[in-house]
């Protein structure tokens, strides 16, 4: 395998699209006889990468079956049109609020655009491709899908989990015991690990953040048992149900703390300020108690883009509800 490419268990393959940093964004390759499944995809720029890594495992483009962005934000979609012109059989298979933006990418490019402006959008995400129409199916709540050809028995179940976005969808595999969490299961980077495992928190990115539909997604990914979760930021946590269990307990309690936050600050006349201010507090905070030896400068040097999102994204949620 490549310094790109991570082979995990049960035929998941890891793949580091490049997206801001190493070991920031990840692409997953599904293989089971000898087809394939891509469940997120990165950007444009990642898409090289993802193609190589069929190479690498000695599968031509047609034996991809699905491309299953999680949701339709830029950094789990944005490569998805220009990846599916290399898949020649391949469908698309996304969450019905977000089919439209996949035939059609330039309302996500301009909202996109919005947040970072044009020079950011040209380095990280390039010209966004759109997808045919025919060749897209929308999810449904508890759809399930096969992968493994016409006589496969590798079975996917896909569920509606906002909390992150509305048009987010979360996959089960039962042979792995995992979920494909997107980013409803919020962040881990693994620059945080420490003795005592990962540390995760949520991403309220705008604009459809809604602490109480995250409780209840989490929950039901919870029911199913889980023993490890494969997270977009940044790959696969767990290891055992308990240890899931913990990294839950730890990422609703911070979302819990977030909404508080942003609900005391409501009528700041300076909120956006006071809302990074605070969640930076709150994520030292945690980082500390997690017993992470990085120095604070460089703890806030990699959370600073989360930082300035997640208020972003707090303040249209009180927007919202006001």
């Amino acid at each position: 395998m490549s310094e790109f490419v991570q082979a995990l268990d049960d035929g998941i393959f890891a793949i580091d699209t490049g997206f801001q940093r190493d070991h920031f964004d990840a692409a997953y390759l599904l293989v089971d006889n000898s087809r394939a499944a891509f469940i997120d995809c990165g950007t444009n720029h990642a898409v090289p990468r993802l193609l190589a890594a069929l190479q690498q495992l000695g599968l031509e483009p047609d034996a991809v079956d699905w491309v299953i962005p999680t949701h339709v934000h830029l950094d789990h979609a944005g490569g998805a049109g220009l990846l599916m012109q290399s898949l020649p059989t391949a469908k698309l298979l996304v969450h019905p609020r977000g089919v439209r933006h996949m035939v059609d990418p330039s309302a996500l490019y301009e909202g996109a655009l919005a947040v970072y402006g044009e020079e950011e959008m040209q380095r990280s995400y390039g010209q966004l491709v759109g997808v045919p129409a025919e060749r897209i199916i929308p999810s449904e709540d508890g759809m399930k899908i096969v992968v493994g050809g016409r006589d496969g028995t590798r079975e996917l179940l896909l569920l509606d989990t906002p909390g992150h976005a509305r048009h987010h969808h979360c996959i089960w595999d039962a042979k792995s015991r995992g979920w494909f969490t997107g980013d409803t299961f919020g962040l881990s980077y693994r620059e945080f690990d420490t003795a005592r495992g990962p540390w995760i928190m949520p991403t309220s990115t705008p604009v459809q953040f809604d602490p109480e539909a995250l409780e209840t997604s989490v929950a039901r990914m919870l029911s199913h048992e889980p023993t490890q979760m494969f997270l977009t930021h940044y790959s696969r946590v767990g290891g055992h149900a308990d240890e899931v269990q913990r990294l839950a307990g730890l990422l609703l309690t911070q979302a819990r703390s977030m909404a508080e936050t942003a609900r005391s600050l409501r009528g700041h006349p300076m909120r956006h300020a006071a809302l990074k201010e605070a969640l930076l507090a709150l994520y030292l905070q945690g980082l500390a108690t997690h017993g992470c030896t990085l120095s604070p400068a460089r703890q806030t040097e990699l959370l600073a883009m989360d930082v300035e999102l997640n208020a972003q994204g707090l303040g249209v949620w009180l927007d919202r509800r006001d």
